[in-house]
């Protein structure tokens, strides 16, 4: 500063009038990024000319707010793949390089689909990994572009194998076959009895075997879980507790299959969670603990001991989609309330929060704990 000269300095100068439009768009990061996405973008395209292999593209947000709504950009500058039209749940979060940027889409560009080239090798695949197995009488037809376009969208979920001609003759009966095999030996494997030659069929299908019902949250995943912007039903427990893990598991399914895609199942290690569970009055010592986060409060199931009680974990979040939690957070318990196993039943549930990150319980509420939401700490 001392060194500039009048003139020169490209400085602002801010009153109310201006401030917030200026501060808005005025992006460090973004503009820091620009220069490093075009020269990716100028080496992609000299390896990748065909513009329907790579595109490379920008947004102004501020000016196509409604674009950012729609796709759930809520910082700035975010990196997100799209395939086929889809956008990916997983979007870059590696370095922001040249170099990084340029090597991801190489590796986005490598084919999914790894070839069979025996019979012994499709007898032992590794069932420690969800895989899903196409048998095709050749690669240059609709059935297998349509595998492969479903390949390239779940390559980070699933691992998808193909056999051809001789190969694949005993498996294709009937005609081109997929199958799925689950993780671990004596499962058996599920096969796919609609069109190959529909992708919106396939893919659904596939989805639902890669991607299963109840994921787990890690520090790793947890912010891309949570653009998926829908609320968590999260399970609390200890990493060598299979058997809650596995009962949760079974009532998610038996209870709340109808809830897939309005609310996200979960399950996350007590030890790798201590912070978190000490926000709502738990540590590793309480789990198994079930917990619903709608990303303003935590709201804590009752007791896991009702948790293959009929309807009760359910009904837990149907309280969440009818407001019901979050007015008798506010407001205390619903004067008509007669839900068993929702009273107030003292203890740590009912001992008041400490102060930090959490708000302050009225008396009467004692039901639910609830953490304020601040995202940082999953």
């Amino acid at each position: 500063m001392g060194l500039s000269t009048p003139g020169q300095a490209e400085i602002v100068s801010l009153d109310s009038n201006n401030i917030d439009d200026v501060l808005s768009k005025t992006c460090r990061f973004s503009q820091m990024l620009h220069p490093i996405f075009e020269e990716a973008s100028n080496i992609v395209r000299e390896e990748f000319p065909d513009t329907k292999q790579v595109v490379f593209a920008r947004v102004d947000c501020d000016q196509h707010s409604d674009i950012a709504q729609r796709y759930r950009i809520t910082k700035y500058p975010t990196l997100k793949l799209f395939r086929n039209g889809m956008m990916m749940k997983r979007e870059y979060r590696g370095q922001r390089s040249v170099t990084a940027i340029a090597d991801f889409i190489r590796q986005q560009q490598v084919d999914p689909v790894k070839e069979l080239p025996s019979v012994e090798e499709i007898n032992s695949v590794d069932r420690s990994k969800r895989n899903i197995v196409g048998f095709f009488e050749n690669k240059d037809s609709d059935n297998y572009r349509t595998f492969q376009k479903v390949a390239n969208i779940l390559r980070d979920d699933c691992t998808f194998l193909a056999a051809f001609g001789e190969v694949s003759r005993s498996e294709r009966f009937s005609g081109d076959n997929v199958v799925y095999k689950p993780m671990g030996e004596g499962i058996p494997d599920m096969v796919y009895l609609g069109s190959l030659t529909n992708f919106d069929l396939t893919y659904a299908w596939a989805q639902d075997k890669c991607v299963p019902l109840v994921r787990e949250i890690t520090f790793e995943n947890g912010e891309e879980l949570t653009e998926e912007g829908i609320p968590f039903l999260i399970l609390f427990h200890l990493k060598e507790d299979t058997e809650s893990l596995e009962k949760f598991q079974h009532e998610v399914a038996r209870q709340l299959i109808g809830e897939k895609g309005s609310i996200n199942f979960l399950h996350a290690d007590c030890d790798k969670f201590r912070h978190p569970l000490l926000h709502i009055q738990k540590t590793p010592a309480d789990c198994p603990v079930i917990a619903i986060d709608s990303f303003r409060h935590m709201y804590v199931f009752p007791d896991f001991k009702d948790l293959n009680v009929p309807g009760k974990l359910k009904q837990f979040v149907l309280d969440l989609h009818s407001g019901k939690l979050h007015r008798e957070f506010h407001h205390g318990p619903d004067p008509t309330d007669s839900t068993p196993g929702q009273e107030e039943t003292g203890g740590e549930a009912a001992s008041s929060p400490p102060e930090s990150s959490f708000q302050k319980l009225a008396p009467s509420e004692t039901r639910y704990t609830i953490l304020s939401r601040d995202r940082d700490e999953l």
